[in-house]
């Protein structure tokens, strides 16, 4: 079963892999087999479920909901996202602003069919809001109990310390960062893990397996499989563009006799490398197939030894993003409309 952490220096505890359904969920797969995935994460232990407003345009929000209908709502923790745009996609139907925000959480709870959500997580920084403008709004929910937790995600290190400290002086608790991370991407490593282990945040990270591609199943020279995130006009083919590249890929399956030395799945190792990592609080894993919910949550629990993190170093070698900068750089720079 999956094991469980502390979410930031909170009282919360969240299990360390987090189903989440970004471009699957009311795009990717059919609506029963969503709930298929859904109600396998529960079967392994997964108690905690991330979405987002913008997730096929609140479609996926309510095939959530919907999955969860009937479950204890104590026995849940559940995460959502807003900031970017949603519905007629209006003027103030995007960004961070006090109207936003206070709209959102009233639709997001009703797509959810939840009175509140354990953790509300800004989706990007507002360059267009002030930041007080902002915390306020997210204090105002935390106190009208439709949030317990607040959470950013893919914020700089400066930015997450200016939070931190409005968020304190507003009495509410900023306690988690959702960022990009795997062994292919550890541009956190350098300022937004250290900041937020200094100031009691926690990170919840997506694409731990890289998009897919360190499931081993793209190779280099090889037509991309049928059906697979690379293939997805809808919106995955352009996420993993980054990642297609014959290079990188030989170097991914140099990772192939690591994981079968230890028994795992490529996926499995790659889950398990992001969780050795004491900042990080839980895994984001997706599904299009229940058996892949199985397949990650084997991942929990995994202690890699010193040796093979070194190893799984050398393989990759230069393949790595580290550069800190690419968080700010792959940031809006003005509210999407």
């Amino acid at each position: 079963m999956v094991e469980h952490r502390h979410l930031g220096n909170s009282g919360l505890k969240i299990s360390e892999i987090v189903y989440g359904n970004w471009l699957t969920h009311g795009s990717q797969v059919e609506n029963d087999v969503a709930t298929r995935c859904v109600h396998a994460a529960l079967d392994a232990g997964i108690t905690s479920f991330d979405t987002a407003d913008v997730y096929a345009n609140t479609v996926a929000e309510s095939v959530l909901g919907e999955a969860l209908e009937g479950r204890p709502r104590h026995e849940l923790e559940i995460f959502t996202k807003v900031y970017w745009p949603t519905g007629s996609k209006g003027p103030n139907d995007s960004g961070l602003s006090r109207k936003h925000i206070m709209e959102s959480i009233d639709g997001s709870l009703r797509r959810l069919r939840t009175d509140y959500v354990d953790l509300y997580q800004a989706h990007r920084y507002d360059t267009e809001t002030p930041l007080e403008e902002t915390m306020q709004a997210f204090a105002d929910v935390v106190r009208q109990g439709k949030a317990l937790y607040i959470g950013v995600s893919e914020w700089t290190a400066e930015q997450i310390r200016a939070g931190h400290a409005l968020a304190r002086d507003l009495g509410i608790q900023l306690i988690s960062s959702q960022p990009q991370y795997s062994m292919l991407w550890r541009v956190i490593e350098e300022e937004v893990v250290p900041t937020s282990r200094e100031l009691g945040l926690s990170q919840i990270v997506f694409s731990p397996i890289a998009q897919g591609v360190l499931t081993g199943k793209y190779r280099p020279g090889e037509p991309l499989p049928e059906g697979s995130r690379a293939t997805d006009t809808k919106g995955g083919a352009t996420m993993i563009k980054r990642f297609m590249d014959d290079d990188l890929l030989e170097r991914v399956q140099g990772l192939r006799p690591v994981a079968d030395e230890l028994g795992l799945t490529m996926a499995e190792l790659a889950v398990a490398w992001v969780l050795q990592n004491d900042n990080v609080a839980a895994a984001l894993i997706g599904a299009s197939r229940p058996e892949q919910v199985e397949d990650n949550v084997r991942a929990s629990g995994v202690e890699l030894p010193a040796e093979v993190m070194a190893r799984i170093d050398d393989v990759l070698g230069d393949a790595v993003v580290r550069d800190p900068a690419m968080t700010a750089r792959n940031a809006p720079q003005q509210r999407p409309s």
